[in-house]
């Protein structure tokens, strides 16, 4: 599909059947940022039968970890952190309806099979623009795990940032078609 598609965060799990890979989104809405460390919180809260920091049906989270604010600015550099990081927990948040993961490079076949499983999206930013990307933030908020700074689980206001899709729900990999496009015969 050329052209950008407009997604709401609170649309995107629903939207995720009519998106292929290569589609390019512009996502609005509220999402949440989380790297290893915060992941690792996550799994020993889930193992106490605890809940999380935020209602995992349907959220959004992005692996970023960004730098403090500017004066007169929410946030700083915001850009997205290699998801392969993240691969031995995204399944199990998947099957407990996580909708998407935003991110850098490709994921393993376990993340994918839950994708698929799910319904779920994941999308990838452009990485090295983070300076870039945090212009379509308007809102920071910690709202978990503060001691982990950088990591620490952020609440962000999206508007109109740009994504391409890079798994979606029938298997589409953007990684497996693109190394097939361009390899040599």
């Amino acid at each position: 599909m050329s052209g950008i598609i407009e997604i709401r965060c609170e649309n995107l799990k629903k939207e995720a059947k009519n998106l292929h890979a290569g589609d390019k989104i512009s996502l609005t809405g509220w999402v949440y940022t989380a790297r290893d460390a915060a992941h690792k919180r996550f799994f020993a809260l889930l193992d106490a039968g605890k809940p999380l920091p935020f209602e995992l049906e349907n959220a959004v989270i992005y692996y970023a970890g960004p730098t403090p604010a500017p004066a007169g600015k929410p946030i700083g550099s915001c850009g997205p952190t290699t998801s392969g990081r993240m691969d031995v927990f995204a399944p199990r948040l998947l099957d407990l309806g996580l909708g998407a993961m935003i991110g850098k490079g490709e994921r393993n076949l376990d993340v994918r099979d839950a994708i698929s499983r799910n319904g779920a999206i994941y999308l990838c930013a452009i990485g090295g623009a983070g300076a870039l990307a945090a212009r379509c933030i308007k809102s920071c908020e910690v709202v978990a795990f503060e001691d982990l700074g950088c990591e620490s689980v952020k609440k962000l206001w999206f508007e109109k940032f740009p994504l391409v899709v890079a798994n979606d729900p029938s298997g589409g990999d953007i990684f497996e078609t693109g190394r097939k496009k361009y390899a040599r015969i």
